[in-house]
C-alpha cells in the first residue's frame, strides 16, 4: 500500500510539473489556459459536477494547477534578476576568516 502511495505522490508530482512547463512554453501557454478555462466551465468532465464533492475535485485541482502556475510565472518576471557575481565582488575567505576570528575568554 505505502508503494501505491509513492506512486501517486509521483504521478501528482509529474503532472504538476508537466503542466507548469507547458505554461512556461510561449507558444502553449494560452492553449493551456484556455483549455483549462474552458474544461472548468464546460458540464463535460472527467468527473461529472452532480456528484457532489467528487465532481468539483478535478475542477478545483485544474484551476488550482492554472492559478498557481500563473502565480509563479508572473513572480518570476517579477522579481528582478540577481546580478551576475564578479570575482572582485567577493570577498576573500582569508578576509573573512580573518573577520570572524575571535579570541574567547572566560569569565569565572
Amino acid at each position: 500500500m505505502l508503494h501505491n502511495c509513492s506512486s501517486r505522490e509521483g504521478f501528482v508530482q509529474m503532472l504538476n510539473r508537466w503542466y507548469r512547463q507547458i505554461l512556461n512554453h510561449p507558444t502553449y501557454r494560452w492553449i493551456l489556459i484556455v483549455g483549462t478555462l474552458v474544461y472548468f466551465l464546460s458540464p463535460i468532465d472527467l468527473s461529472p459536477d452532480f456528484i457532489p464533492l467528487l465532481g468539483q475535485v478535478d475542477d478545483a485541482v485544474l484551476m488550482t494547477l492554472l492559478v498557481s502556475g500563473l502565480f509563479q510565472m508572473i513572480s518570476d518576471r517579477v522579481r528582478p534578476s540577481e546580478p551576475s557575481s564578479s570575482p572582485e565582488s567577493e570577498p576573500d575567505a582569508a578576509k573573512v576568516a580573518q573577520a570572524i576570528d575571535v579570541d574567547a575568554v572566560s569569565i569565572d
